[in-house]
């Protein structure tokens, strides 16, 4: 699943454009895209650009494993859709690192997926982290993310 990097190059040029003391503020950015295929990533951006995904949760071990550093409050995802299109840019409002089980109503609520519950979100989870990483337990760190949609303007929040 390749990104298009060159668009996302102009998509944030758009964004420092648009909004140049934001950008100036977290200046760097991630390129990604929700989940492990390109129908999820697909399915969860759509939740995004609705207006019902606000939040996501990673393995904090993935981070160091993929040589990546954990995202700050206040930093930028460029998100891209399953073909690798980047469509928007997300800050991040909020982080949190707790248990599996510390999830809360809210948060399940605001990552918009399933039922938007507590036990929905556990269920969900828990089968996604069992899939896409052998030997995860429920003792691993998550961290829990809150964001906004910043760009572009006719999906920002």
């Amino acid at each position: 699943m390749s990104i298009d990097s060159a668009a996302a190059e102009e998509l944030w040029k758009q964004y420092q454009a648009a909004r140049p003391d934001a950008a100036a503020a977290a200046p760097d950015y991630t390129v990604e895209r929700f989940g492990d295929s390109p129908q999820l990533a697909d399915d969860l951006l759509a939740l995004v650009l609705a207006g019902i995904k606000r939040a996501t949760s990673s393995l904090v071990a993935d981070f160091s494993a993929e040589g990546t550093p954990m995202p700050r409050i206040g930093g930028h995802w460029i998100v891209c859709d399953g073909a690798g299109t980047p469509r928007v840019v997300l800050r991040t409002t909020e982080l949190r690192i707790g248990a599996f089980d510390s999830v809360d109503e809210s948060f399940a609520h605001a990552e918009g997926e399933d039922e938007r519950t507590r036990e929905a979100w556990m269920r969900e989870h828990r089968r996604y982290w069992q899939r896409t990483n052998a030997g995860w337990t429920e003792a691993d760190e998550i961290l829990f993310e809150r964001f906004s949609v910043v760009f572009p303007p006719e999906v920002a929040d």
